[in-house]
């Protein structure tokens, strides 16, 4: 592919639900441009920009991939994004690569839940949109309906710029309202409409949807609505220029009709894409190809050939094949060999890429998604997207040892990919754990590591780290004494034991006086405690939160050792425990839920009956965001529950918060349950 000017390069991301046809609309745009040669479905498997092998297992998008295309005079990359929720922050990383989203509807389903979601997305990084209603041909669709539905969650600014000719199985053209000319369509052809005149039956709904369009184009531009005043419309070179000053400020987002898997409308996409959208050097005023070399990396991916491969953006100047750029975060020099414009999972090397286009390059050393290279030191960091926190952990461990040794390596390569994902120990249980975005997500990441990487590791629900504690005190002995054939042992203690403060751990002081116990045992003591309270006393589960005090105590001459006094340490942990009220803490979570308002009263009882307390409530258009604090054990399988209860349009976030008592039900269930495990593992 030849190298592109600036002012002719379209960055354009494919956003919307899952299963609307983003893939297949970009199956169909380079076919229709002559990138490929057959139209590949996405069915078939072997669609430019689904080609991961869990993508193409489950006939989903989950992964962004860039492809690019020449159309007329103007080079389009169009980035591919992912549909369902749990893999949106993958889409939102690739859109900061865009300057404008086509957002996909589905033409019978109109507008869904991650529709909305990725169309935030745009309007936090104000990029210029255009609908698309595909899937026109299915039964049930409606052209009309689809239009309703984006009205109602976008507003009146979603104005139609086509309408479709015939529904469901009879469509097989549109008509343009810029133009006001017909096209008809082959289906499963080449994409290359024919242009006629406008069917008699359609031209009043015709003439009355152009006459609004105008009127909305006219309306934020003095000049052109003096001509619409003086003349009752405008010239077809006026509309596309207003529209594209619309389009470019938000103020008009066009919706255009078609059906991607038989090919019907997608030239007038590709065209009106490269006429109406803007440029990298109109949206972005600091994109110049005459500065020196930037680029932003936006996409990191690990191929099991060419090692980690490297999406980036040129942000300024002319990045010439095998540059030396310098990480900004990193401060490591980089060597930019081969670089390529990325074409699904093909790479078609290029010498040169012109700010504002988009690159990709193998086997950089040490540059990571979001990272900034340039040649000097001095020149400005770019700012990535803040991905939020993963909602849901699952303990993970290695099949076999074999699969243990590899488990690290395998997992740290998919992190660079998935920067939604987290994988850590956890201190108290001890548990590997693995943190993503939901139970699918993390199964995608269990598949990927047998089929890349031939690792094999199991799920399975994490631990609870409860706590023990106290609520009371108790002053108690310890007293270890044991006679053998020499040397006996003799260690006697007296402790007081108190509770702290919730998240104080431990204290431990010495009050002895008179030398009851010498300085140097008094340490054995100590440990003699922390030992104990490692094992637990109802349940096994770790105490804390206590203060230990040594007030008196006994010695031998001959019989007292550090080994007796400790034991008597630990004598005198257990006596206090029986006295001081001991109790069971569990860990709890604060819950944050973004919800329509609709579906608020579910939800708030939900919490209720989770044992949950809410901590405040706050309203944002449509949407509701509910804070609450709820125990780690109710929260366990509130992700797939949630999904249920508010159709999957709502998600959430969690963090640990704070140890509280159990109430006495549940703290009885999980004592008896601990004492049930202990005593299976003592029969075995």
């Amino acid at each position: 592919m030849k190298v592109f000017d600036t002012s002719d390069i379209r960055n354009v991301a494919l956003i919307g639900h899952g299963h609307s046809g983003k893939t297949s609309l970009a199956s169909a745009m380079l076919f229709t441009a002559g990138a490929t040669d057959r139209h590949l479905k996405v069915d078939e498997g072997n669609t430019i920009t689904d080609f991961d092998e869990e993508e193409v297992a489950r006939k989903i998008t989950i992964f962004s991939s860039v492809a690019a295309l020449p159309w007329q005079k103007t080079k389009l990359n169009l980035i591919d994004t992912p549909g369902f929720n749990i893999f949106l922050p993958e889409a939102q990383s690739a859109m900061i690569a865009a300057d404008a989203a086509v957002v996909v509807v589905d033409g019978v389903a109109g507008v869904e839940v991650s529709t909305e979601k990725v169309w935030q997305f745009a309007e936090d990084m104000k990029l210029p949109c255009i609908f698309v209603v595909n899937k026109l041909d299915r039964e049930r669709s409606s052209f009309e309906r689809a239009v309703a539905s984006i009205n109602e969650r976008f507003g009146r600014a979603a104005v139609p710029v086509q309408l479709p000719l015939g529904e469901e199985k009879s469509f097989t053209g549109i008509i343009d309202l810029i133009r006001m000319k017909s096209f008809c369509y082959k289906p499963d052809a080449d994409g290359k409409g024919k242009e006629g005149d406008i069917p008699t039956p359609q031209e009043h709904s015709a003439d009355t949807a152009h006459e609004a369009l105008v009127e909305m184009v006219a309306e934020g531009n003095d000049e052109l609505m003096e001509e619409f005043f003086a003349t009752g419309t405008l010239p077809v070179e006026h509309i596309v220029t207003g529209l594209k000053e619309a389009v470019a400020s938000r103020r008009i987002f066009p919706i255009l009709c078609l059906s991607a898997s038989h090919n019907i409308g997608t030239d007038l996409a590709l065209s009106l894409i490269s006429e109406i959208f803007p440029s990298p050097n109109e949206i972005e005023k600091n994109v110049s190809p005459t500065d020196s070399v930037s680029a932003f990396v936006f996409k990191t991916s690990a191929d099991p050939f060419a090692g980690r491969v490297t999406f980036f953006k040129v942000m300024s100047g002319l990045l010439k094949d095998d540059a030396h750029l310098n990480n900004m975060r990193s401060s490591v020099n980089e060597r930019l060999a081969h670089i390529a414009t990325p074409f699904g999972k093909t790479l078609q090397p290029v010498t040169e890429l012109r700010a504002g286009d988009i690159g990709v390059v193998a086997k950089l050393k040490d540059t990571l998604t979001s990272d900034t290279l340039c040649e000097k030191a001095a020149c400005s960091t770019y700012k990535g997207v803040e991905i939020p926190e993963p909602s849901i952990a699952y303990a993970i461990s290695a099949k076999t040892r074999s699969d243990e040794d590899r488990l690290s390596t395998a997992i740290h390569k998919i992190l660079e990919e998935d920067r939604s994902l987290r994988f850590y120990r956890d201190p108290m249980t001890k548990e590997f754990l693995l943190a993503g975005n939901g139970q699918q997500h993390l199964e995608v990441v269990v598949s990927r590591l047998k089929r890349r990487y031939g690792v094999e590791v199991q799920l399975h629900a994490p631990k609870i780290p409860y706590r023990e504690t106290i609520r009371g005190t108790a002053s108690v002995q310890g007293r270890h004494k044991k006679q053998t054939g020499g040397h006996g042992q003799f260690g006697d203690c007296w402790i007081r034991m108190e509770p702290l403060p919730r998240g104080e751990k431990f204290q431990f002081a010495n009050e002895i006086f008179g030398g009851a116990i010498p300085r140097n045992f008094v340490p054995a003591v100590e440990k003699g405690i922390i030992e104990a309270a490692e094992q637990g006393f109802l349940a096994g589960y770790p105490v804390t939160d206590f203060k230990a005090t040594v007030y008196d105590g006994s010695y031998h001459d001959v019989d007292s050792s550090e080994m007796a006094f400790k034991l008597a340490g630990r004598k005198a942990f257990r006596a206090a425990m029986q006295q001081a009220k001991p109790a069971i803490l569990e860990p709890v979570m604060k819950v944050s839920v973004e919800t329509p308002i609709d579906f608020a009263g579910d939800l708030l009882s939900d919490f209720n009956s989770r044992r949950g307390r809410i901590s405040g409530m706050d309203i944002k258009g449509s949407m509701q965001t509910i804070n609450a604090q709820v125990p780690m054990s109710e929260m366990l399988n509130y992700q797939n529950e949630l999904i249920s209860m508010t159709q999957g349009r709502a998600s959430f976030h969690m963090e640990f918060d704070h140890y509280d008592y159990v109430p006495t039900p549940q703290a009885e269930k999980i004592i008896a349950a601990a004492k049930t495990h202990m005593t299976v593992e003592e029969e075995e």
